[in-house]
């Protein structure tokens, strides 16, 4: 009876923790501008944690860290990641910091500590309501593998692979744009725009 009084009294006192932790996170909006509560980020890497099976989980890289393997993963980070990840992994973009939850700082042991079949299935199957989706078909993937040894690499990149990095992340039409210009500038050829500037500005009698 004792027990059976116990489990009860438990079972009460959880549901109205839960209760109350869904009230207020209610209260507090779902604005994605905030921060992950202490509660919400220990829920989230525990399940992170267990969703990974012990078989993927202690699973070995066929990738060793060569230079011909880094300079690969790096142009992949730079074409595919960095718009949310930034080059060097901090996580410090605009896209990145505005999810909920931020985009991790891939540097600190909160990553580094993962196994490599960890950091892998991440990649490979994505993470539940969060941003980040899943890039690997259901087959097992090489460029997933090789970005895990990218992501080892990180807290030592230097500016030079940085600076590397940055004439292979993505750019919009605006920025296309704008470098050309520059170089038709530097190559001494006017851009269409400042040509058609100078066009509309010629007075008619000489247009004829």
């Amino acid at each position: 009876m004792r027990k059976r009084t116990l489990l009860l009294s438990i079972t009460a006192a959880s549901i109205a923790g839960a209760a109350a932790f869904g009230w207020v996170t209610i209260r507090r909006g779902f604005s994605a501008r905030d921060n992950p509560s202490v509660v919400e980020t220990y829920v989230a890497e525990t399940a992170r944690r267990l969703s990974v099976p012990a078989s993927e989980r202690n699973a070995t890289n066929p990738f060793p860290p060569i230079p011909e393997v880094l300079t690969e993963a790096r142009a992949h980070f730079a074409d595919h990641c960095a718009t949310c990840h930034g080059n060097d992994g901090s996580g410090k973009t605009q896209i990145g910091q505005n999810l909920y939850p931020k985009t991790p700082d891939m540097r600190l042991s909160n990553t580094q500590n993962l196994t490599d079949g960890e950091i892998y299935y991440v990649i490979h199957n994505g993470i539940r309501l969060t941003g980040m989706p899943a890039w690997g078909t259901e087959e097992k993937d090489e460029d997933s593998w090789k970005l895990v040894v990218f992501i080892r690499h990180l807290p030592e990149l230097t500016p030079a692979e940085e600076r590397e990095m940055e004439a292979l992340n993505p750019r919009g039409p605006a920025e296309k744009q704008e470098e050309q210009e520059e170089e038709q500038f530097l190559n001494g050829k006017p851009s269409k725009q400042s040509q058609n500037k100078h066009h509309r500005n010629i007075p008619k009698e000489e247009k004829r």
